[in-house]
């Protein structure tokens, strides 16, 4: 029998990598469970972007800041910038398919005091995920009850909806990732049924739509500034919102099979997947409106809820919110899985306070429950100010962007800063790596000093963005624990002194 030609062997696809030893050549001993599959990892990232969640809650928002024409045009902008951002997020990634994901990126590229700063960074931007995610849905479960049972939501009342939504995410993440990941798979299907049927119902439907001139060019204003570019800046925070949390595939690295191609393809396939549902979406409920006006001021305190009702009457309404409410619940869950491993990851290279409480991982579900636990608490300590200030919910969503789109860049930097001393993973750009990489490093430092800007004026204590002072804080508080953990706190160079082995078992309970 003659030998295999060696064109046969080019044609070959590459061998799937040996996950569980590239763990160890980055330095950690496998704790978790490696259950998810290659779809799964996409699906995190899917689910936690939300299309039903981001879209839907940030409408109202959007209507007031540009309008149709700034929401249609800047989610077809602004998510061609996040592809950019997620490719080259997802070379590093399949190079580094650790937990920690960015920070371990950024302590491997460029030191351990940029590997600190970007963990501070990311978590900030993880955990006020939860609490934008869950309040969300709070809100839109107050604006269903109030269409089916005439409950007059208040501040007060959502809240207890919102911890009541943290407690069952918490819960539904203890039980392993496995289950996680079989909601995630569900959550993506109902996804895309949830924006194709709300998309035909509204196209249907109604007797009435608005115009295409409307729809793509009509422009409002109700943010108090006279600059139109300025107020079109923005708006475009409704799509940056919702074009985050791609990380939670590279999070969920450690659990899933093949990650090192599995959770870099699932970055990219959540992000485009995403900006053609969410285009859909958006047009949908825009030809859609009957009255702006009272469509901004819609007594369920939730513009798209309005537009529903407007447009198929009350019964309409009420299913096609349910759909979104449990859209809304399959995001804050998938949330709460990313932010518990950025939790777990970061106290295993000591960087918490509190550190060898975190990193405990149960022998039961290989599952970092003290971890789970921490992120929702902090989730909900963060959505407190929404019982005192309209304005709290606007605050959490701009921690949120302005936490964690810096951290995506950091180590896209100092990817491209290493030049050929950064050795890529299977799944790489090859030759597009550096003008995909600065152009996404471009558009990461664009949108952080938008996102620091006020966004209603006049600027008052009600009105003002606290996204720049809850920047400053974490920044300032990662630089004050520095200097007290900085001797414990550092990513392993390689797995396997006595040391180490003893933090990992002592860390499973």
């Amino acid at each position: 029998m003659s030998r295999t030609a060696p064109t046969d062997e080019i044609r070959k696809p590459p061998p799937v990598q040996d996950e569980e030893a590239r763990l160890r050549e980055l330095g950690y001993q496998p704790v978790l469970a490696r259950r998810m599959g290659g779809f799964g990892n996409f699906a995190i990232s899917f689910s936690v972007i939300s299309v039903l969640s981001g879209c839907m809650t940030l409408y109202g928002f959007g209507m007031g800041t540009g309008g149709p024409a700034v929401m249609l045009w800047g989610w077809a902008g602004v998510g061609l910038f996040v592809l950019c951002v997620g490719l080259a997020l997802a070379e590093v990634t399949s190079a580094y398919p650790t937990s920690g994901a960015l920070y371990y990126m950024a302590d491997r590229l460029g030191g351990r005091r940029w590997g600190w700063y970007t963990g501070w960074l990311n978590l900030l931007g993880l955990l006020g995920a939860i609490a934008g995610i869950d309040y969300g849905a709070a809100l839109f479960t107050g604006a269903f009850l109030n269409l089916q049972w005439g409950f007059q939501p208040t501040a007060g009342s959502t809240f207890l909806i919102f911890l009541a939504i943290l407690l069952l995410h918490a819960v539904l993440n203890l039980f392993g990732v496995r289950l996680v990941s079989v909601l995630n798979s569900i959550s993506v299907w109902w996804h895309l049924a949830g924006v194709a049927v709300i998309v035909g119902a509204l196209a249907f439907i109604p007797d009435r739509h608005q115009s295409v001139d409307f729809v793509f060019t009509e422009f409002v204003n109700d943010t108090g500034w006279a600059n139109p570019f300025y107020v079109a800046a923005i708006g475009l925070l409704l799509a940056q919102y919702t074009f985050s949390g791609y990380d939670a595939s590279a999070h969920l690295s450690e659990e899933t099979s093949n990650a090192s191609v599995a959770a870099a393809k699932g970055i990219v396939r959540a992000i485009w997947v995403s900006w053609i549902a969410g285009f859909a979406l958006l047009a949908g409920l825009s030809f859609a409106i009957q009255d702006y006006a009272a469509t901004q001021n819609s007594a369920t305190g939730v513009p798209p809820a309005q537009i529903l009702l407007d447009a198929l009457g009350s019964g309409g309404a009420t299913a096609l919110l349910l759909v979104v409410i449990v859209a809304q619940l399959f995001c804050g869950n998938a949330e709460v899985a990313a932010a518990s491993r950025m939790v777990f990851a970061f106290s295993r290279d000591n960087a918490l306070p509190g550190s060898a409480i975190w990193r405990k991982v149960s022998g039961r579900t290989q599952t970092p429950v003290p971890a789970v636990w921490l992120a929702v608490a902090v989730a909900a300590l963060l959505a407190v100010p929404s019982l005192y200030s309209a304005t709290a919910y606007g605050a959490v969503t701009a921690i949120n962007v302005i936490g964690i789109t810096p951290a995506y860049a950091i180590p896209i930097y100092l990817r491209l800063r290493a030049g050929d001393r950064f050795t890529p993973g299977p799944w790489s750009l090859g030759r597009w790596s550096k003008p995909i990489g600065w152009t996404a490093v471009g558009w990461v430092a664009i949108v952080t000093v938008l996102f620091c800007l006020p966004q209603k004026s006049p600027v008052t204590v009600d009105t003002m963005n606290y996204a720049v002072i809850a920047l400053a804080v974490v920044l300032v508080l990662a630089s004050v624990w520095w200097y007290v953990a900085r001797r414990s706190y550092g990513t392993p160079t390689a797995y396997g002194t006595a040391r180490e082995e003893a933090e990992i078992s002592e860390g499973i309970v």
